[in-house]
């Protein structure tokens, strides 16, 4: 499963497409330019109990560390994720 990204500079997503659908995303805001927050994540109920929103969240943060940005979770998944691991304190 690809996780694709796009982003224009005021938001973004990181994707999963399935036969040209998206069927897990998590989007995010630009707050400046050293900040995104993280507003929702989704997906499909057939991709329930795969992991699936974690590695979305992950691909987040990778991002963040290769941009050196901080990152704001409102979504209350990728809060969970972010909060409840040390190992993403640098981001936070």
């Amino acid at each position: 499963m690809e996780i694709k990204h796009q982003d224009n500079a005021h938001n973004g997503i990181f994707f999963i497409e399935l036969n040209g659908e998206i069927i897990a995303r998590m989007t995010y805001l630009w707050d400046g330019d050293k900040k995104i927050i993280i507003e929702h994540t989704i997906v499909d109920e057939s991709l329930k109990g795969q992991g699936v929103g974690k590695k979305l969240v992950l691909e987040g943060v990778a991002f963040a560390r290769n941009k050196g940005l901080k990152i704001h979770p409102v979504c209350s998944f990728a809060k969970k994720v972010l909060e409840n691991n040390p190992e993403f304190l640098d981001v936070l």
